[in-house]
């Protein structure tokens, strides 16, 4: 090939793909002038017109398509939803997916559809200019091009090592929070946020867990790489509203647990599977409140406000355990203990750990009298 061919070949490339990126973006333009004359948000109409291409899709396939994270999805299915545009139910074969439906029968409908009528339309007239060897070769090419699309959503949507990706939800006039880490991570910190005016805000690094958010419970999940948890880089910093009262339960082992409560309105907290050290600052309970610690762990030490009773079960054994002012070793085996007043009937802390630990400590905050 001579160099004035190839000369061409490039420029000819490079004015494809000026093509193709204007493309993008005109689809994106498309969406936000369509959303604006049924005054819809970009998102809603972007969503209904994938499931009208696609028939159904999970949330999880969703997030993926539109690279947004599935605590954003949530949001908007809520609305498309409430607006009776679309129905999410299980997947009878597998109760952890869930699957979207456009709303068969709803006159809602018809404002959408014809948005897409027009230019369905003028693309079917521009088909009709080729043959079927080129529309195949088209087709290809448009597929190709899609598939690298939904790469470089997916790489965008990692979070690039040292850096943090941020998760929120809108509190929507909820009246109760369930925290829920289903799967393995390396540090988690909690807090609550006087200043949060979302129902939570969650930061983490290295690889991104799967985000649910419905009805006020908020779920964490990391995804399996060929059936192996590997949580060895899976830190999450998390804020929790303290206007409404929470759950919390954190399963898969930990390598570091450390919450600090402060005014939060916790109902109960649960923790499972193995941990390296659990560290807890309690707020001051509204009720009794049932805290239950299992599996194996170096170091649980939980800090609670002056004046407030605990009991404690000790299913497990612990080779240092301080209760109050209290210290005992090598202890185990079906230990009870609890506070000289504690009364069932007043708000303290109901304790139950199961499993070995090195050192178990629950005591008033440090600098506090018992």
């Amino acid at each position: 090939m001579s160099s004035a061919s190839q000369g061409n070949q490039t420029k000819a490339r490079v004015k494809l793909a000026r093509e193709l990126r204007q493309c993008y973006g005109l689809g994106a333009s498309f969406f936000r002038a369509a959303a604006a004359r049924i005054e819809m948000t970009d998102t809603d109409i972007q969503v209904l017109d994938l499931l009208e291409n696609a028939g159904e899709a999970s949330a999880g396939q969703l997030a993926d398509l539109m690279g947004v994270s599935t605590g954003t999805l949530t949001g908007i299915l809520n609305r498309l939803e409430k607006a009776g545009l679309i129905q999410r139910e299980r997947d009878p074969h597998d109760g952890r997916r869930v699957i979207v439906r456009l709303t068969s029968g709803r006159d809602d409908n018809h404002e959408v559809g014809p948005l897409f009528a027009s230019i369905g339309q003028a693309w079917e007239d521009l088909a009709s200019h080729y043959d079927a060897e080129q529309l195949a070769l088209l087709q290809e090419f448009l597929q190709r091009s899609n598939t690298i699309a939904r790469e470089e959503i997916a790489r965008l949507r990692e979070a690039p090592e040292g850096e943090e990706e941020v998760f929120s939800a809108p509190l929507e006039g909820l009246t109760r929070g369930r925290l829920v880490f289903s799967s393995g991570i390396t540090r988690l910190s909690l807090r609550a946020d006087e200043t949060q005016a979302n129902l939570y805000q969650a930061r983490f690094e290295g690889p991104l867990p799967n985000v649910s958010v419905k009805e006020g419970v908020v779920t964490f999940r990391y995804p399996r790489s060929l059936g192996v948890v590997d949580w060895r880089q899976r830190v999450a910093e998390v804020a929790l509203n303290v206007t409404l009262p929470w759950q919390i339960v954190i399963q898969g082992g930990a390598a570091a647990i450390n919450a600090q409560l402060g005014d939060l309105d916790l109902v109960s907290l649960v923790v499972k599977g193995g941990l390296g050290s659990i560290q807890l600052e309690l707020p001051a309970p509204s009720s009794v409140v049932p805290i239950q610690i299992s599996g194996g762990a170096s170091e649980i030490v939980l800090h609670h406000p002056a004046g407030v009773t605990s009991r404690l079960h000790l299913k497990g054994w612990a080779s240092e355990l301080i209760f109050g002012d209290q210290r005992f070793h090598q202890v185990g085996n079906d230990v009870r203990l609890q506070s000289p007043d504690f009364d069932p009937t007043v708000p303290g802390f109901d304790i139950e750990v199961a499993g070995s630990a090195k050192q178990v400590t629950i005591a008033p905050r440090q600098g506090e009298p018992s």
